[in-house]
């Protein structure tokens, strides 16, 4: 029965011309990494820099066009643990977001800086943003980070009413702000990971079988925009996503059984 599931699965990947639904298929990434947890592209580089999730390696891996290992940096002065998303600033340092939250329980979270300097090295000490929960705040799940005007705005993953937090970019402890809640239309709205384009006018929200595009917005008020929904017609664990250019998009799931565990692009126009 597997082996037919298998056949059957990849029958349809070459009928298909590589593309699931409006999902171009990009690359398979390395069976080595199972759990894929974000993407990000860096500046002036064609790596897709990708993290594995809670229970994995303190490390930060960048993946070439075929979806290989071309960088694989240990993050010596962190632990993972449970490291959910990427995000990059204007200088080229990416940041780790380490604020998976499963639980519910924990108030303390970090957000690691690895310098662009350190990208072609095999170790790297990270600088850490560390921040708390503004007071009353519920402990939430978060899944999704961007960084916008030199704050991180950090979405929790829920079904109904999600959370936006602002944190400062700035190194050493801080108090993150409410900064925002909203509720998508419809079911199973649960947000896995975010970016915002270079040019500051275009947010996506990801899902496992769509993503948000929102534009229109006044500063940092996003939800004051249009909301787009984008139908994937395919449902897998995404829990990777960035820009590619300012209409092209990158996204990668996590590898279960013999589905999952790609990096794809997709098209807003």
């Amino acid at each position: 029965m597997i082996y037919i599931k298998r056949l059957i699965f990849l029958i349809f990947i070459v009928s298909s011309c590589q593309s699931i639904g409006q999902l171009k298929i990009e690359s398979r990434i390395i069976n080595e990494l199972k759990e894929v947890s974000a993407a990000e592209i860096g500046k002036d580089s064609d790596i897709v820099w990708v993290i594995q999730d809670a229970g994995n390696r303190n490390n930060l891996i960048g993946l070439d066009k075929k979806g290989h290992i071309a960088r694989n940096i240990l993050i010596s002065n962190a632990k993972n643990k449970d490291w959910e998303d990427l995000t990059s600033d204007r200088e080229g340092n990416i940041y780790i977001g380490d604020f998976g939250n499963n639980n519910k329980k924990q108030k303390t979270f970090k957000i690691y800086k690895v310098n662009h300097d350190d990208l072609n090295t095999d170790s790297a000490v990270a600088e850490i943003i560390e921040f708390t929960l503004p007071e009353d705040q519920k402990p939430e799940d978060f899944e999704s980070f961007f960084i916008y005007n030199n704050s991180f705005y950090i979405f929790s993953k829920e079904n109904k009413t999600f959370s936006v937090l602002k944190v400062k970019n700035s190194i050493g402890k801080q108090v993150a702000e409410l900064h925002s809640e909203y509720k998508f239309n419809g079911k199973n709205n649960k947000i896995t990971s975010a970016d915002i384009s270079d040019n500051g006018k275009t947010v996506i929200l990801l899902n496992h079988d769509k993503l948000w595009e929102i534009t229109n917005f006044e500063r940092d008020d996003f939800f004051s925009g249009d909301v787009t929904e984008h139908k994937f017609d395919h449902n897998s664990q995404k829990e990777g996503i960035c820009f590619k250019t300012d209409s092209t998009i990158i996204i990668t799931d996590e590898r279960k059984d013999f589905e999952g565990g790609y990096i794809y692009s997709f098209s807003l126009n």
